[in-house]
């Protein structure tokens, strides 16, 4: 008899949760990561919870970002206190190369503080929220509770045929049509 000799079974890769919905580097347990001691930022009770009902809905759609320099999450701190809200175990994490420990925090300031500096069009808001408002999904996964859209919604008022922009001319960015409102 002769003995044949068997392949060793390579090992599988693990499978990404069906709930990851974004490119990410790999799988990391939450109880393996360390928020950054430096992060200036905190997050509210209500904002976790909040944060953990929209990945809850969505899915995840952005990754942690880990520093491959310290070790520390750089983006990302909320995300990570809403998956120990909803015991997720394993979250989808981007390690990321910084040359100096001053790119890194700077990266880790910039990140919120861009979008503080964006201005929202309540009116725009306020079209999409009543796109949205047909009862087939909580609205609460916009980011906004049910208080602040009543306040929205109240205090925007369409119909009346005015609009803060009357008598200024209006230009189409896709084919240069203009025209008054």
């Amino acid at each position: 008899m002769t003995a044949t000799k068997t392949k060793p079974k390579a090992k599988a890769k693990p499978r990404t949760p069906d709930w990851v919905k974004c490119s990410h580097t790999r799988m990391v347990a939450i109880d393996k990561l360390v928020p950054n001691p430096s992060n200036p930022n905190t997050h509210p009770a209500r904002q976790i919870a909040l944060l953990a009902k929209i990945l809850d809905f969505q899915g995840w759609r952005l990754p942690i970002v880990v520093s491959n320099l310290s070790g520390f999450v750089v983006r990302g701190h909320g995300r990570l206190m809403a998956a120990n809200v909803l015991d997720l175990g394993v979250v989808p994490v981007d390690f990321q190369d910084y040359d100096t420990y001053a790119q890194e925090r700077a990266d880790l300031i910039a990140d919120n503080r861009i979008a503080e500096l964006a201005e929202l069009d309540p009116q725009g808001l306020k079209d999409i929220i009543e796109e949205l408002d047909t009862g087939e999904i909580d609205l609460d996964v916009t980011g906004f509770d049910q208080g602040e859209l009543a306040t929205l919604m109240s205090q925007i008022h369409q119909g009346d045929g005015e609009t803060d922009n009357q008598g200024e001319g209006v230009t189409c960015p896709a084919c240069g049509h203009q025209w008054t409102p």
